[in-house]
Protein backbone atom coordinates (compact mmCIF):
# COMPACT_ATOMS: atom_id res chain seq x y z
CA UNK A 1 0.00 0.00 0.00
CA UNK A 2 1.09 3.14 -0.95
CA UNK A 3 0.10 7.11 -0.05
CA UNK A 4 2.21 9.18 -1.90
CA UNK A 5 0.86 12.91 -1.51
CA UNK A 6 2.23 16.58 -1.52
CA UNK A 7 2.44 19.48 1.20
CA UNK A 8 -1.49 20.37 -0.32
CA UNK A 9 -3.02 17.72 2.06
CA UNK A 10 -6.98 18.15 1.53
CA UNK A 11 -7.27 17.31 5.49
CA UNK A 12 -8.87 20.23 7.42
CA UNK A 13 -7.58 21.76 10.85
CA UNK A 14 -10.60 21.30 12.73
CA UNK A 15 -10.27 17.44 11.93
CA UNK A 16 -6.64 17.69 14.22
CA UNK A 17 -7.06 20.33 16.63
CA UNK A 18 -4.83 22.59 15.64
CA UNK A 19 -4.92 25.70 13.25
CA UNK A 20 -2.60 24.73 10.32
CA UNK A 21 -4.45 26.14 7.60
CA UNK A 22 -4.26 23.33 4.76
CA UNK A 23 -4.62 24.17 1.10
CA UNK A 24 -4.53 27.68 1.34
CA UNK A 25 -1.34 28.21 -0.18
CA UNK A 26 1.88 25.77 -1.63
CA UNK A 27 4.83 26.61 1.24
CA UNK A 28 7.06 25.60 -1.99
CA UNK A 29 5.31 28.64 -3.47
CA UNK A 30 5.59 30.60 -0.14
CA UNK A 31 9.07 29.99 0.20
CA UNK A 32 10.21 30.54 -3.63
CA UNK A 33 8.31 34.20 -3.12
CA UNK A 34 10.45 34.74 -0.01
CA UNK A 35 13.54 33.62 -2.21
CA UNK A 36 12.52 36.05 -4.48
CA UNK A 37 12.19 38.79 -2.03
CA UNK A 38 15.63 38.33 -1.00
CA UNK A 39 17.47 38.11 -4.37
CA UNK A 40 15.97 41.38 -5.17
CA UNK A 41 17.01 43.64 -2.07
CA UNK A 42 20.39 42.07 -1.53
CA UNK A 43 21.11 42.97 -5.48
CA UNK A 44 20.17 46.12 -5.18
CA UNK A 45 22.02 46.50 -2.24
CA UNK A 46 25.17 45.03 -3.17
CA UNK A 47 24.84 46.98 -6.98
CA UNK A 48 24.76 50.51 -4.97
CA UNK A 49 27.85 49.30 -2.94
CA UNK A 50 29.86 48.34 -5.50
CA UNK A 51 29.01 51.19 -7.51
CA UNK A 52 30.55 53.84 -4.52
CA UNK A 53 33.43 51.65 -4.81
CA UNK A 54 33.53 51.95 -8.26
CA UNK A 55 33.74 55.68 -7.95
CA UNK A 56 36.68 55.50 -5.73
CA UNK A 57 38.62 53.19 -7.19
CA UNK A 58 38.80 55.53 -10.26
CA UNK A 59 40.30 58.20 -8.30
CA UNK A 60 42.77 56.05 -6.04
CA UNK A 61 43.76 53.45 -8.42
CA UNK A 62 43.66 50.75 -5.37
CA UNK A 63 44.31 47.46 -6.76
CA UNK A 64 42.88 45.57 -3.36
CA UNK A 65 39.54 48.00 -3.67
CA UNK A 66 39.73 47.36 -7.43
CA UNK A 67 39.69 43.73 -6.41
CA UNK A 68 36.92 44.01 -3.74
CA UNK A 69 34.76 46.09 -6.24
CA UNK A 70 35.00 43.36 -8.84
CA UNK A 71 34.24 40.75 -6.32
CA UNK A 72 30.76 42.74 -5.32
CA UNK A 73 30.13 43.32 -8.63
CA UNK A 74 30.12 39.67 -9.36
CA UNK A 75 28.12 38.88 -5.72
CA UNK A 76 25.30 41.05 -7.52
CA UNK A 77 25.79 39.51 -10.66
CA UNK A 78 24.93 36.19 -8.89
CA UNK A 79 21.13 37.39 -7.91
CA UNK A 80 20.26 36.74 -11.87
CA UNK A 81 20.37 32.92 -11.91
CA UNK A 82 19.04 32.65 -8.64
CA UNK A 83 15.86 35.10 -9.73
CA UNK A 84 15.07 32.87 -12.10
CA UNK A 85 15.80 29.59 -10.74
CA UNK A 86 13.18 30.92 -7.56
CA UNK A 87 10.84 32.35 -11.01
CA UNK A 88 10.93 28.99 -12.68
CA UNK A 89 9.87 27.01 -9.90
CA UNK A 90 6.71 28.92 -9.67
CA UNK A 91 5.77 26.83 -12.76
CA UNK A 92 3.83 24.23 -12.06
CA UNK A 93 5.11 20.38 -13.03
CA UNK A 94 3.87 19.19 -16.63
CA UNK A 95 4.27 15.85 -17.93
CA UNK A 96 7.95 16.03 -19.66
CA UNK A 97 8.62 17.38 -15.90
CA UNK A 98 6.57 15.80 -13.68
CA UNK A 99 8.74 16.73 -10.24
CA UNK A 100 8.48 20.34 -11.36
CA UNK A 101 11.78 23.16 -12.32
CA UNK A 102 13.14 22.83 -8.83
CA UNK A 103 16.51 21.51 -9.86
CA UNK A 104 17.09 24.38 -11.87
CA UNK A 105 17.74 25.87 -8.54
CA UNK A 106 21.15 23.64 -8.13
CA UNK A 107 22.45 24.97 -12.02
CA UNK A 108 21.81 28.57 -10.46
CA UNK A 109 24.04 27.31 -7.43
CA UNK A 110 26.67 25.99 -10.36
CA UNK A 111 26.35 29.18 -11.96
CA UNK A 112 27.37 31.49 -8.72
CA UNK A 113 30.29 29.04 -8.10
CA UNK A 114 31.49 29.70 -11.96
CA UNK A 115 31.24 33.40 -11.41
CA UNK A 116 32.93 33.58 -7.90
CA UNK A 117 35.76 31.87 -9.45
CA UNK A 118 36.13 33.96 -12.40
CA UNK A 119 36.04 36.74 -10.01
CA UNK A 120 38.88 35.24 -7.98
CA UNK A 121 40.90 34.97 -11.42
CA UNK A 122 40.32 38.20 -12.21
CA UNK A 123 41.46 39.60 -9.09
CA UNK A 124 44.21 37.19 -9.06
CA UNK A 125 45.51 38.95 -12.15
CA UNK A 126 45.26 42.11 -11.89
CA UNK A 127 46.77 41.91 -8.31
CA UNK A 128 49.66 40.49 -10.11
CA UNK A 129 50.05 42.94 -12.38
CA UNK A 130 50.25 45.47 -9.86
CA UNK A 131 52.58 43.79 -8.00
CA UNK A 132 55.20 43.66 -11.30
CA UNK A 133 54.17 46.88 -12.32
CA UNK A 134 53.79 49.07 -8.84
CA UNK A 135 51.38 52.16 -9.01
CA UNK A 136 50.93 55.12 -6.93
CA UNK A 137 47.53 55.18 -5.01
CA UNK A 138 45.97 58.43 -3.79
CA UNK A 139 42.88 59.49 -1.68
CA UNK A 140 43.89 56.89 0.92
CA UNK A 141 41.13 58.18 2.64
CA UNK A 142 38.57 57.52 0.23
CA UNK A 143 40.04 54.10 0.10
CA UNK A 144 39.41 53.51 3.31
CA UNK A 145 35.92 54.79 3.82
CA UNK A 146 35.11 52.56 0.82
CA UNK A 147 36.24 49.55 2.52
CA UNK A 148 34.28 50.61 5.41
CA UNK A 149 31.47 50.67 3.38
CA UNK A 150 32.40 47.00 1.33
CA UNK A 151 32.46 45.18 4.85
CA UNK A 152 28.92 46.77 6.28
CA UNK A 153 27.20 46.33 2.74
CA UNK A 154 28.01 42.65 2.54
CA UNK A 155 27.61 41.76 5.75
CA UNK A 156 24.48 43.27 5.85
CA UNK A 157 23.34 41.17 2.98
CA UNK A 158 24.86 38.08 4.25
CA UNK A 159 23.12 37.97 7.46
CA UNK A 160 19.96 38.44 4.79
CA UNK A 161 20.51 35.69 2.45
CA UNK A 162 21.93 32.94 5.10
CA UNK A 163 18.96 33.42 7.32
CA UNK A 164 16.24 33.40 4.30
CA UNK A 165 18.36 30.40 3.00
CA UNK A 166 17.97 28.47 5.82
CA UNK A 167 14.59 29.10 6.67
CA UNK A 168 13.58 27.89 3.07
CA UNK A 169 16.33 25.42 2.65
CA UNK A 170 18.10 26.85 -0.26
CA UNK A 171 21.19 25.73 -0.32
CA UNK A 172 22.26 28.21 -3.52
CA UNK A 173 21.05 31.31 -1.18
CA UNK A 174 23.05 30.24 1.69
CA UNK A 175 26.27 30.21 -0.28
CA UNK A 176 25.63 33.13 -2.32
CA UNK A 177 24.85 34.68 1.29
CA UNK A 178 28.18 33.19 2.27
CA UNK A 179 29.67 34.62 -0.70
CA UNK A 180 28.48 37.85 0.21
CA UNK A 181 30.15 37.31 4.26
CA UNK A 182 33.80 36.75 2.43
CA UNK A 183 33.31 40.16 0.23
CA UNK A 184 32.68 41.90 3.57
CA UNK A 185 35.85 40.51 5.09
CA UNK A 186 37.98 41.27 1.98
CA UNK A 187 36.40 44.63 2.19
CA UNK A 188 38.37 44.87 5.52
CA UNK A 189 41.37 43.43 3.98
CA UNK A 190 41.75 46.62 2.22
CA UNK A 191 42.27 48.83 5.42
CA UNK A 192 45.71 46.21 6.27
CA UNK A 193 46.24 47.68 2.25
CA UNK A 194 46.15 51.17 2.97
CA UNK A 195 47.75 51.23 6.05
CA UNK A 196 50.69 49.26 4.33
CA UNK A 197 50.46 52.30 1.85
CA UNK A 198 50.08 54.75 4.77
CA UNK A 199 53.55 53.39 6.69
CA UNK A 200 55.49 53.21 3.17
CA UNK A 201 55.22 49.61 1.66
CA UNK A 202 53.71 50.48 -1.67
CA UNK A 203 53.43 46.07 -2.07
CA UNK A 204 51.08 46.05 0.54
CA UNK A 205 48.04 47.18 -2.00
CA UNK A 206 48.94 43.97 -4.67
CA UNK A 207 49.89 41.67 -1.90
CA UNK A 208 46.48 42.44 -0.18
CA UNK A 209 45.00 41.70 -3.65
CA UNK A 210 46.62 38.44 -3.35
CA UNK A 211 45.54 37.38 -0.31
CA UNK A 212 41.89 38.24 -1.36
CA UNK A 213 42.30 36.03 -4.18
CA UNK A 214 43.09 32.74 -2.05
CA UNK A 215 40.42 33.52 0.35
CA UNK A 216 37.96 33.93 -2.46
CA UNK A 217 39.06 30.40 -3.88
CA UNK A 218 38.38 28.78 -0.68
CA UNK A 219 34.76 30.12 -0.77
CA UNK A 220 34.85 28.50 -4.31
CA UNK A 221 35.71 25.12 -2.60
CA UNK A 222 33.44 25.38 -0.21
CA UNK A 223 30.04 26.40 -1.94
CA UNK A 224 30.94 23.61 -4.65
CA UNK A 225 31.14 20.87 -2.30
CA UNK A 226 27.58 22.00 -1.13
CA UNK A 227 26.23 22.50 -4.20
CA UNK A 228 27.30 19.17 -5.81
CA UNK A 229 26.40 17.70 -3.04
CA UNK A 230 22.70 18.41 -3.16
CA UNK A 231 23.04 17.36 -6.75
CA UNK A 232 24.34 13.86 -6.30
CA UNK A 233 21.14 13.88 -3.57
CA UNK A 234 22.66 14.06 -1.06
CA UNK A 235 21.01 15.03 2.53
CA UNK A 236 22.14 15.97 5.74
CA UNK A 237 21.61 12.91 8.18
CA UNK A 238 19.57 14.86 11.01
CA UNK A 239 16.39 15.00 7.94
CA UNK A 240 16.20 10.86 7.70
CA UNK A 241 16.52 11.12 11.75
CA UNK A 242 13.82 13.35 11.99
CA UNK A 243 11.51 11.25 9.43
CA UNK A 244 12.12 8.31 11.83
CA UNK A 245 11.71 9.67 14.69
CA UNK A 246 8.46 11.13 13.41
CA UNK A 247 6.85 7.81 12.14
CA UNK A 248 7.55 6.06 14.96
CA UNK A 249 5.43 8.05 17.16
CA UNK A 250 2.28 7.53 15.06
CA UNK A 251 0.43 4.94 16.43
CA UNK A 252 0.29 1.85 14.83
CA UNK A 253 3.70 2.08 13.38
CA UNK A 254 5.21 -0.69 14.10
CA UNK A 255 9.14 -0.07 12.28
CA UNK A 256 10.30 2.15 9.80
CA UNK A 257 12.20 0.78 7.13
CA UNK A 258 14.43 2.01 3.83
CA UNK A 259 13.87 6.01 4.76
CA UNK A 260 15.28 8.54 1.91
CA UNK A 261 15.39 11.71 1.12
CA UNK A 262 16.29 13.96 -1.84
CA UNK A 263 15.92 17.91 -2.29
CA UNK A 264 14.55 19.24 -5.31
CA UNK A 265 15.47 22.84 -5.26
CA UNK A 266 14.78 24.27 -1.49
CA UNK A 267 12.55 21.86 -0.92
CA UNK A 268 12.39 17.81 0.49
CA UNK A 269 11.06 14.77 -1.12
CA UNK A 270 10.88 11.99 1.35
CA UNK A 271 10.31 8.31 0.82
CA UNK A 272 9.86 5.35 3.55
CA UNK A 273 8.14 2.35 4.56
CA UNK A 274 6.19 1.33 7.43
CA UNK A 275 5.26 -1.63 9.05
CA UNK A 276 2.13 -2.38 10.34
CA UNK A 277 0.03 -5.19 11.73
CA UNK A 278 -1.21 -7.66 9.08
CA UNK A 279 -4.52 -8.26 10.03
CA UNK A 280 -5.48 -4.42 9.66
CA UNK A 281 -7.57 -3.51 6.67
CA UNK A 282 -6.62 -1.66 3.85
CA UNK A 283 -8.48 1.12 5.24
CA UNK A 284 -6.95 0.99 8.40
CA UNK A 285 -3.26 0.79 7.07
CA UNK A 286 -3.91 3.75 4.48
CA UNK A 287 -5.10 5.62 7.76
CA UNK A 288 -1.92 5.09 9.47
CA UNK A 289 0.33 6.45 6.43
CA UNK A 290 -1.96 9.25 5.98
CA UNK A 291 -1.04 9.78 9.82
CA UNK A 292 2.70 9.38 8.58
CA UNK A 293 2.50 11.30 6.36
CA UNK A 294 0.51 14.08 7.96
CA UNK A 295 3.17 14.37 10.88
CA UNK A 296 6.23 14.39 8.32
CA UNK A 297 4.47 17.12 6.72
CA UNK A 298 4.24 19.28 9.68
CA UNK A 299 7.48 17.83 12.07
CA UNK A 300 9.95 17.70 9.28
CA UNK A 301 11.03 21.42 8.04
CA UNK A 302 11.10 21.32 3.96
CA UNK A 303 9.30 18.62 3.37
CA UNK A 304 6.65 19.20 0.07
CA UNK A 305 6.14 15.27 -0.38
CA UNK A 306 6.16 12.19 1.32
CA UNK A 307 5.18 8.70 0.28
CA UNK A 308 4.35 6.32 2.85
CA UNK A 309 4.48 2.40 1.87
CA UNK A 310 3.11 0.25 3.89
CA UNK A 311 4.20 -3.02 4.61
CA UNK A 312 3.15 -6.04 7.00
CA UNK A 313 4.88 -6.58 10.23
CA UNK A 314 5.66 -9.91 8.95
CA UNK A 315 7.56 -8.41 5.83
CA UNK A 316 9.23 -5.05 6.60
CA UNK A 317 11.75 -3.15 3.68
CA UNK A 318 12.08 -3.61 0.11
CA UNK A 319 14.09 -6.98 0.34
CA UNK A 320 10.50 -8.15 0.79
CA UNK A 321 9.51 -7.28 -2.38
CA UNK A 322 12.20 -8.12 -4.91
CA UNK A 323 11.04 -11.13 -7.14
CA UNK A 324 13.94 -13.91 -6.98
CA UNK A 325 15.12 -16.10 -10.92
CA UNK A 326 12.28 -17.85 -11.89
CA UNK A 327 10.80 -19.34 -14.86
CA UNK A 328 6.84 -19.33 -16.11
CA UNK A 329 5.41 -19.55 -19.72
CA UNK A 330 7.82 -21.85 -20.82
CA UNK A 331 10.69 -19.45 -20.75
CA UNK A 332 14.05 -19.58 -19.39
CA UNK A 333 14.63 -18.99 -15.73
CA UNK A 334 15.06 -14.95 -15.33
CA UNK A 335 14.88 -12.17 -12.84
CA UNK A 336 12.71 -9.06 -12.81
CA UNK A 337 14.12 -6.07 -12.53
Amino acid sequence: MLLNRGSDHDHHAENHGHNYGHGVIDPAIADTERGVWAVKWSFVALLATALIQGVIVALSGSVALLADTIHNVGDAATALPLWIAFSLARVKPVRRFPYGYGRVEDLAGIAIVLTILLTALLVGYQSVLRLVRPAPVEYLWAVVGASVLGFLGNEAVALFRIRVGREIGSAALVADGYHARVDGLTSLGVLGAAAGLWLGYPLADPLIGILITLVILGLVWHSARAIFTRMLDGVEPGILEAVEHTARQVPGVREVAEVRARWTGHRVRIELNIAADPALSVAEGHGIAKEVHHQILHQVPHVCQATVHVDPATEVGEECHRVEAHAHDGLALHPHT
